[in-house]
């Protein structure tokens, strides 16, 4: 009588904490990030009346009695599914799509989330601004001039510095890709300026010095005479200037004295080979000019002016895709690339699958600032939860195997969108039911064993 009395009590306790589980869970319905509970019961302990015979040759095995003693909890998981996608269109706002989270600083204690809803912070922290949480990740390194992302060093906090200069960048390329018309007349002996102009193609890039700077980099065309397909450039830097910025070019080892090259294609429209004043010759692979110019706002160094140089790309030898060509069409002006910048500041940025933040320059720059790390475990069921939407390391999850997205098993981030509770309402409210019948129903067992007592009682009297 009194085992039936205790297994309904166990029965009352362990499903009141099943209904603890579902009230958080409830609660957290809208919880960014959110991973629901779930309670497993297992029976308890039996106590056994008699034990098992095996077989003889005159009766057959006998099974066990045994009684139960009720049940209890065998565990309450946290289950790591997916949950749904918030568009917030917030650029600071980041999901997991996948396995992962983000990793979380406060002082030397590491955290790890799946609620992304960063912000910064006055020092250009990326931050949890709920709690300060500084994130993990990696800021990029300048080197020579680019950025690079060392995911193999260990993770840092990520800077963000709004507002910050990006130096001004000296040209150092410029590609044409223009076509030289067939149809162009040459320029006879003693031509006027009008059969000048006529036989003349030119084209004007702006580029930069290192101070930022603008010049403008002029290249004429001229068909040369005696000759089916070869045209003359002459290169000039700032051409209308007053003072002239002694422009020089040549596509071998040595220095030129001239401005001037010769480009040859063959019969069928496509650039073959590049050749300078003094005679040096390429002709294969990627056709490149030397262009060296005196940069007159600079103070002189060792009594000479500082020069520049920078590459003139003509295009690569038989290719028609970003290459110079010359067919029977109107003449185009096309340098359609050159890498030089002014300098500029630090407006926006962006994030993309990769976890890679990107800052946008108000000189039309795009840099790449850092990228955002993301943790992995064996178990992340063996996380424990540390409040405030984080997890910490138990002895049951496993090291936190840190890394970029999309690498080693981790999903991919998604930016200007939040992960929602993976909590499914209609799951809950029929576990509800059933978790409330069950604590009615041990409820009726203890009532009816109090109710056999009472009887037990009223055989004396």
């Amino acid at each position: 009588m009194m085992r039936s009395l205790y297994a309904g009590v166990s029965g009352l306790q362990n499903h009141q904490t099943r209904m603890d589980v579902i009230g958080n869970n409830i609660a957290n319905v809208n919880t960014t990030g959110f991973k629901k509970g779930r309670v497993e019961f297992q029976d308890m302990l039996s106590q056994t009346m008699s034990g098992a015979a095996r077989p003889t040759d005159e009766v057959g095995g006998v099974n066990p009695k045994q009684v139960g003693l009720g049940m209890n909890i065998a565990s309450i998981d946290t289950i790591h599914t997916q949950g749904s996608m918030k568009t917030t269109g917030v650029m600071s706002d980041v999901a997991v799509q996948g396995d992962g989270f983000f990793v979380m600083r406060a002082g030397n204690k590491q955290f790890h989330t799946r609620a992304g809803s960063f912000g910064l912070d006055e020092n250009g922290n990326l931050v949890n601004p709920a709690n300060g949480m500084r994130v993990q990740g990696w800021n990029a390194e300048t080197i020579d001039g680019e950025n690079y992302i060392n995911t193999a060093a260990d993770v840092e906090d990520l800077i963000i510095p709004v507002g910050s200069k990006d130096p001004a960048g000296a040209t150092t390329e410029v590609e044409l890709a223009s076509n030289l018309d067939k149809r162009t007349p040459l320029i006879p002996a003693g031509a006027t300026a009008g059969e000048t102009q006529e036989g003349t193609w030119s084209i004007d890039k702006t580029i930069y010095d290192s101070f930022g700077n603008t010049h403008t980099l002029r290249v004429n065309y001229t068909r040369v005479p005696g000759t089916q397909n070869q045209w003359q450039g002459e290169v000039t830097v700032d051409p209308d200037s007053e003072t002239p910025t002694n422009t020089l070019t040549d596509v071998g080892a040595q220095n030129n004295n001239t401005n001037t090259f010769i480009v040859e294609f063959d019969n069928l429209g496509t650039i073959q080979s590049v050749t300078d004043a003094q005679g040096d010759v390429v002709e294969e692979g990627e056709l490149q000019v030397n262009v060296g110019f005196d940069v007159l706002e600079a103070a002189p160094e060792e009594g000479e002016q500082v020069r520049q140089n920078f590459q003139l790309t003509l295009g690569e030898i038989g290719s028609v895709v970003d290459s110079m060509t010359q067919f029977a069409e109107k003449s185009s002006t096309k340098a359609f690339r050159q890498d030089g910048y002014p300098m500029g500041y630090l407006e926006n940025y962006k994030i993309d699958q990769s976890g890679i933040i990107t800052g946008v320059y108000s000189n039309g720059t795009n840099r790449m600032l850092g990228q955002i790390a993301l943790s992995t475990f064996t178990n992340p069921g063996g996380l424990e939860k540390a409040g405030e939407n984080t997890y910490v390391v138990s002895n049951n999850s496993g090291e936190a195997r840190i890394g970029e997205s999309g690498v080693a098993g981790k999903g991919k981030v998604i930016a200007g969108a939040l992960e929602m509770s993976n909590v499914d309402l209609a799951e809950q409210f029929t576990d509800m039911i059933v978790t409330q019948r069950g604590f009615q129903a041990n409820s009726k067992s203890i009532t009816t064993s109090d109710q056999m007592l009472q009887e037990l009682l009223t055989l004396k009297r």
